[in-house]
């Protein structure tokens, strides 16, 4: 049976030891009293790493480094404070690589901290908010300690857990984590639209997080039977479920349900979850699998980015400096979507960020997607598709949906490289 701890007399020491690789549920799916509990006491536990998610929570901070040495697969939310502070070793993986990685003992993980559902009538806890790459970490981590929280959403998924997979738990009653209501602006909204007008109806849509993609989903309220395969499900998914857009029906796999890895919304997200088998949460073995992906017909990948070059090079990772964004999924959906019969591979980005022009003559930062896998590009100006081009003609496409205001700057730019010299 699991030892039964409790939040005033919680010590971590006894659990974890020295230059043990820690990790946990990202995003929502945090159990923000364990992890609370574990960076207050970190100097009783002596040095050790965690391998962060997306952080939505502060509670990883630069003063921490005394003890602690952080890491990460992306910069994203609170991760963005340890990355600037030089603090926030990135491991560049495709988010499909996360499960053999884990298994091979390259990322080792020695302790997971889980937020679980409570136990239904046969016994079983729910993974909750988050099933990813934790089902491949609770096959081969040395102490699983689960904060069991009575609010967390009971979802189905690969498997549940019973009380002979846990080493220790402490039940909580708490509102879980969620996610902030993007700010859509009417830049996002003209991308919706024309990503909307792309899209046929018995698709399934693959989305990544943010305005973009929540912008999408609210333009989609006239198409039907449209599906979800997604790495992240939100609270657009949840919606056009309840109002009957998205079906499940006419997919060519898992007929009648959502997938998803992990659930980043809000309360109404969590609510429309859980106990619904029309959701289910699956390991990124399965999520991110590109046999599993080329199976789908009319698989909708959309994706965003921090800047695009003529050419169809894509930079994911990498603003003024500083590392904001991920390696991530979005490369495991574009080639899955490009595999699939009548797959669309989106990547959507509004055409500036305050003065700088984000398509670019040559990219600031990491080619984090090559151009050979480039498909559609999609700005508030229009569409983009390179599919089949060459790159003289990728350059004449691409320069027609940057902004207006900074096309001149780029032709200049272009001019000074060459094109026989490009790039």
């Amino acid at each position: 049976m699991p030892q039964l701890l409790q939040l005033n007399s919680l010590n971590l020491a006894t659990l974890i030891r020295p230059g043990d690789t820690v990790m946990w549920g990202q995003a929502n799916a945090e159990p923000l009293p364990l992890t609370q509990a574990l960076m207050a006491q970190r100097k009783k536990i002596g040095r050790f790493k965690v391998m962060l998610g997306i952080a939505n929570s502060p509670t990883c901070l630069p003063e921490h480094a005394d003890c602690v040495d952080f890491m990460s697969y992306c910069g994203a939310g609170a991760n963005r404070e340890l990355a600037s502070a030089g603090l926030l070793d990135i491991l560049p993986s495709h988010y499909s690589e996360l499960p053999a990685l884990i298994a091979s003992g390259a990322l080792r993980i020695d302790v997971l901290l889980l937020q679980l559902a409570p136990a239904n009538a046969e016994g079983r806890y729910s993974l909750g908010i988050a099933s990813e790459y934790l089902l491949p970490a609770l096959e081969h981590a040395r102490v699983v300690i689960a904060e069991v929280n009575r609010q967390a959403p009971w979802t189905y998924g690969e498997r549940s857990l019973g009380a002979e997979d846990l080493h220790a738990i402490l039940y909580t009653d708490r509102a879980p984590l969620e996610n902030p209501v993007s700010r859509i602006r009417d830049s996002d909204q003209r991308i919706a639209g024309h990503i909307a007008g792309l899209i046929e109806d018995g698709s399934t849509l693959q989305m990544g997080i943010g305005a973009i993609p929540d912008a999408v989903l609210s333009a989609l309220g006239e198409h039907r039977d449209l599906g979800a395969h997604s790495g992240s499900l939100g609270d657009g998914v949840a919606r056009l479920m309840h109002s009957g857009v998205i079906t499940n029906q006419r997919k060519t796999r898992d007929r009648g349900i959502s997938v998803g890895g992990i659930l980043m919304g809000s309360r109404l997200l969590h609510d429309f979850a859980s106990n619904n088998r029309a959701i289910e949460l699956r390991s990124t073995r399965y999520t991110h699998d590109a046999q599993v992906l080329a199976s789908i017909d009319r698989l909708v990948a959309i994706n965003s980015a921090v800047e695009v070059d003529l050419t169809g090079q894509i930079n994911s990772e990498v603003a003024t400096g500083n590392y904001v964004g991920a390696v991530g999924g979005a490369l495991d959906f574009i080639r899955g979507a490009r595999d699939a019969k009548g797959g669309l591979p989106i990547i959507a980005l509004p055409s500036t960020a305050g003065a700088y022009s984000r398509i670019v003559a040559r990219l600031s930062g990491p080619v984090t997607i090559a151009r050979s896998d480039a498909g559609i590009i999609v700005t508030e100006f229009g569409v983009a598709d390179l599919r089949g081009l060459t790159l003289k003609q990728r350059v004449v496409k691409m320069l027609d949906i940057a902004h207006p205001d900074h096309r001149p700057m780029i032709q200049a730019q272009l001019d000074a490289i060459g094109y026989a010299r490009f790039p």
